[in-house]
Order: structure tokens, then C-alpha cells, then sequence
């Protein structure tokens, strides 16, 4: 239970991190806000066109009586939003971290700066690092359609679809939004994805604490844009929780030789 409050304490402080420093936090919403108008744009487009979805889906219903078919297909228009809007949730964080990767990454190194001790550098050109960001947001729509498909069946079970699935979503969703957040402080640090998610795993708790509380949060569109730069701080500070760092960390000759050092005499 100390690494969930922890984790709801580490978005806290990176909210008061962002409120503190004006001119990152302001420049912090700009790739959100882009993000979140495409987003509301195909989602308005969407919504508009479920019902015909809906229909076009389940023909076989077409000759059924009233009230079953209203029924039948009102159930499937409310798992498909909810589907949609887990799925916008959750790439909702992917999308805006690769359009303004150059900026959210000096914004995390901003972080480590003002924490004290080193400041992890990859060595990586932007190019390689937008080209992992994008591998990487491939995998995790890959992964998210298909817990969203699994999601979207077990709502059909009376009783549990409404009650304990999405309860179970939401924790799998602010899961998924601390392994996206994350991302850039690891990668700095040279943590590829694979290592990312067993780090991730080792501290569940932690990361649920994070995660949930800014999926609730991020339903409401607006809100996602206002907090997107302290979830970003939020997020390097819990990464230095989970890599043993301290305000007393070692200098900067050191990090060479550590994971970033490894990364670099990899690539």
C-alpha cells in the first residue's frame, strides 16, 4: 500500500513541479492540445456513426421484436463508446509524447536538473529516438487493441461487465499510461522496453498509484491538456524512485558507463 500512495504522491509532485516552472508548463500543453483536437475531431466523427456501426455489425438482429432489439443493440452502442474511449485514453498519452518528444524529453531532463546529481543522456540522435518512439507506440496499440477486444466481450457478462470489468480497465489503463509516461526518463537512461515493462511490474502498486488516479482524470479532454506537462515531471520522478536515484546520485563521468553507456556502445 506505500508504493500506491507513493505513486499518487509522485503525480502530485509533478503537477506542483509544472505549476512551479510556468514557461514549460505552458509550452508542455501545446503538443496536447493539437493531440486533443484530432482526437475530438475523429471521436465526434465516430460517436456520430455508431448506430450505423452498430447495425451494419449485427445484421442478424434486424428482424428481431421490441423491446430486444433496441435492448441488444443499446448495449452494444455503450460497450462500443466505452471501447473507444479506452482506446483514446490510452493513446491518447502515445500519440502526444511522439509529436512533442523533443520537448517533453528536455522537460524530463529539466526534472533530473532541478532534483541535482546527473542528467541521463541516451546519446541518441532525435531521429533514433523518435524511430523508438514510434516502434514503441505500434506495440502498445497492438497490445491495447487487444485488451480492449478482451474488455469489450467480458462486458456481455451480466453483473461482472458492469461492475468488475470496468473497474479493471481503468486500472489497466493507468498502468499503460505510466509505462507511456516513463518512457522518456528510462529511455534517457538507456531502458528499452522490454526492461521498462519488468521494472514496471516489480512495483505494480507504484505504478497503478500513478496511473489510475490520471486515467479518471483524463476523461475529461480538457483536464488531459492542463496536466499533461506535470505527468511528464510526475513520471521522471517516479522513474528516479524506481532506479535507486538520489539527490546524491553520481556524477555525470559515471553515467556514461551505466545503462545510457551500454545503449550507446549497443547501437
Amino acid at each position: 500500500m506505500r508504493d500506491l500512495v507513493s505513486g499518487f504522491g509522485y503525480l502530485m509532485k509533478g503537477q506542483r513541479w509544472a505549476a512551479r516552472h510556468g514557461r514549460w508548463w505552458g509550452f508542455g500543453m501545446i503538443p496536447a492540445l493539437i493531440t486533443l483536437v484530432g482526437y475530438a475531431a475523429a471521436l465526434v466523427a465516430l460517436f456520430f456513426w455508431t448506430d450505423d456501426v452498430i447495425a451494419w455489425a449485427t445484421p442478424f438482429a434486424d428482424d428481431w421484436s421490441s423491446p430486444w432489439l433496441g435492448i441488444f443493440r443499446g448495449a452494444l452502442t455503450i460497450l462500443f463508446a466505452a471501447t473507444c474511449l479506452f482506446l483514446a485514453v490510452l493513446t491518447f498519452t502515445a500519440v502526444t509524447l511522439l509529436v512533442g518528444q523533443p520537448f517533453y524529453e528536455s522537460l524530463s531532463e529539466q526534472v533530473d536538473r532541478s532534483e541535482g546529481g546527473a542528467v541521463p543522456d541516451s546519446g541518441l540522435s532525435i531521429w533514433a529516438e523518435l524511430w523508438i518512439g514510434l516502434r514503441e507506440a505500434i506495440a502498445l496499440l497492438i497490445r491495447v487493441t487487444l485488451w480492449s477486444v478482451l474488455f469489450f466481450a467480458l462486458g456481455f457478462i451480466p453483473g461482472v461487465g458492469q461492475t468488475v470489468i470496468p473497474a479493471l480497465a481503468f486500472c489497466v489503463t493507468g498502468f499503460f499510461l505510466t509505462e507511456e509516461l516513463t518512457s522518456i526518463a528510462l529511455l534517457r537512461r538507456g531502458i528499452l522496453l522490454k526492461d521498462r515493462r519488468r521494472m514496471l511490474h516489480s512495483r505494480r502498486l507504484l505504478a497503478l498509484g500513478f496511473g489510475v488516479p490520471l486515467a479518471l482524470l483524463y476523461l475529461l479532454p480538457l483536464v488531459a491538456v492542463f496536466l499533461m506537462p506535470g505527468a511528464v515531471a510526475g513520471a521522471t520522478l517516479l522513474v528516479r524512485d524506481l532506479t535507486g536515484e538520489d539527490e546524491d546520485a553520481a556524477p555525470q563521468g559515471e553515467t556514461a558507463g551505466g545503462p545510457a553507456g551500454a545503449l550507446n556502445g549497443a547501437s
